[in-house]
């Protein structure tokens, strides 16, 4: 808890560089940046500066939330006749083919120079403090990064950058990254144009040629951060605030308007019939996704219909209390990715849902020569077919799964918070959004309670904690079910902040799966 200020991530020096930054008279951006910059070398498989990243800003002062969209495109040279020339049906999921053009530094950026209020020489300063001096590595983290040791061996760059003798860092032992630490130092002296224009995009440029791949100079000069206005509906008495496509921000709403016709309250939290309609309501809303979401400077979404209450209601009837449906085409296959959110609050109450990716678990797997930076693989989410509305073409953004959140009540900010885990992530914003209204839990509670994940088909897993009644009740209705210990996690992790309006208080909430913490002063 805290009065003037709160902060909270996936790793407890990054949720600590936030806090810094809170001290010295920054603000909920400052702060934000700040702590993704620390995660960026803390956190390396989950993101940097060669990922992409979205925000919702909430301006206490205007009153005003805004959307940032700091997504990269793919490069111009990428068409599909291109990847049909190479006998591709679909995009190949690491290597140097699925990289687009990196767009979080200059969403990052953009974000401090129109709503911070410190310098990135000031923000960066612990990223690039640990990058050279070392971090210990923690657990989780440890984890995950042990479960990314082919990847990283597969090109001689990722496996020297990030690897120590072949092997990834155990738990506590220190890691360096002097070579990131110089490409943040680079970027502090000559801005981010040095990684648009200068010779941090020429190193990315020559080594995506010398891997056959399609970036240019053209790729980075052009790219733009775009700002947009948030999506929002109304759920139990309380707004819940999206970004619009391309990112699948709207598969939750569309989740929470399907679930609003239930008297979920009433039913067992965690119990057969919550969580059967949970399951169905996801399925309903990610076949829209997967049929509509993509760059909508390409294509018409329909995203008034897709959120709206009576289209919820005809999506209501195709629900069986009693039985599982099939699986609505084009449902796609699940991907874990590795993700970290972050959240902020001020003391002007000015607040930051701020979430950045590499994609998969250390992204493409590619990692440019003497920079640290680790490509991300987001174009892998294209399709190469030509009559798909997420079809590869030049310039264009793919689907993204990275969604930040926000949460009013009569007008007013309540909560920001996230959930990381790529096709979880509205999965996850559901559960815990219904932990809060539906089962009057409390923050913490709403954040640490078991969830589940709908996998493909009619496969659903369990974590541990829900009962084996819920199960085998689940089985009959024709859910196949998964539980144990999985070799990764499958149900992500979260950060929340909410203002206790009536005592001015704020509350944070740091996910019990991940290596972070909360931080109020």
């Amino acid at each position: 808890m805290g009065t003037r200020g709160m902060v909270a991530s996936s790793q407890q020096l990054a949720t600590q560089s936030g806090y810094k930054i809170l001290a010295r008279g920054g603000n909920a951006v400052d702060a934000a940046v700040a702590m993704v910059s620390t995660l960026s070398v803390v956190e390396p498989h989950s993101v940097g500066l060669g990922g992409d990243a979205f925000a919702l800003l909430y301006l206490a002062k205007d009153k005003k939330l805004l959307g940032m969209n700091g997504s990269g495109r793919a490069p111009y040279r990428a068409d599909l006749a291109w990847f049909h020339k190479q006998g591709l049906k679909t995009m190949p999921e690491r290597g140097i083919l699925p990289v687009t053009v990196p767009g979080a530094l200059h969403g990052w950026a953009e974000t401090v120079e129109r709503y911070g209020s410190l310098s990135l020489e000031e923000i960066f300063e612990d990223a690039i403090y640990y990058a050279e001096n070392g971090f210990p590595v923690t657990e989780v983290i440890a984890g995950e990064w042990k479960n990314s040791q082919n990847t990283l061996l597969a090109h001689t760059s990722a496996s020297k950058g990030y690897l120590i003798d072949g092997t990834p860092p155990r738990p506590g032992q220190v890691f360096q990254n002097k070579d990131l630490a110089l490409t943040f130092r680079k970027i502090v002296r000559d801005g981010i144009k040095s990684f648009y224009e200068g010779e941090i995009c020429e190193a990315i440029v020559d080594f995506s040629r010398q891997n056959d791949g399609l970036l240019s100079f053209k790729d980075f000069k052009d790219h733009t951060t775009t700002w947009v206005e948030p999506i929002a509906t109304d759920y139990r008495g309380y707004t819940v605030f999206e970004l619009p496509p391309n990112v699948q921000g709207v598969t939750a709403l569309e989740m929470l308007n399907i679930l609003e016709g239930y008297d979920i309250g009433n039913l067992a939290s965690n119990g057969p019939e919550h969580l059967h309609l949970l399951i169905e309501a996801k399925k309903i809303a990610f076949s829209d996704r997967d049929a509509f979401v993509t760059d909508p400077e390409f294509e018409k979404i329909p995203v008034e219909t897709l959120i709206s209450k009576n289209y919820a209601a005809e999506c209501r009837l195709k629900i069986d209390p009693g039985r599982a449906m099939g699986t609505p085409p084009p449902l796609s296959q699940p991907k874990r990715s590795d993700t970290v959110f972050v959240a902020a609050v001020d003391q002007e109450r000015n607040a930051v849902s701020f979430i950045s990716s590499i994609y998969l678990p250390f992204g493409s797997g590619m990692v440019v020569d003497g920079t640290g930076i680790v490509l991300q693989n987001r174009g892998f989410s294209f399709s190469l077919d030509p009559r798909h509305a997420n079809r590869i073409e030049p310039h264009k953004r793919p689907l993204h799964t990275i969604i930040p959140g926000m949460v009013f009540k009569d007008g007013n900010f309540l909560m920001c918070f996230g959930v990381m885990g790529g096709d979880l992530q509205p999965q996850g914003h559901v559960q815990f959004l219904m932990n809060l209204t539906d089962f009057n839990m409390n923050l913490q509670e709403a954040m640490d309670a078991p969830r589940i994940r709908h996998m493909r088909d009619k496969e659903v897993y369990l974590e541990d904690g829900i009962s084996k009644e819920t199960a085998l009740a689940l089985e009959k209705k024709g859910h196949h079910i998964l539980q144990g210990l999985p070799a990764v996690n499958q149900v992500g992790g979260g950060q929340a902040i909410y203002l206790d309006s009536a005592q001015d208080v704020l509350l944070g909430a740091s996910d019990r799966r991940k290596d972070g913490c909360a931080i109020g002063w």
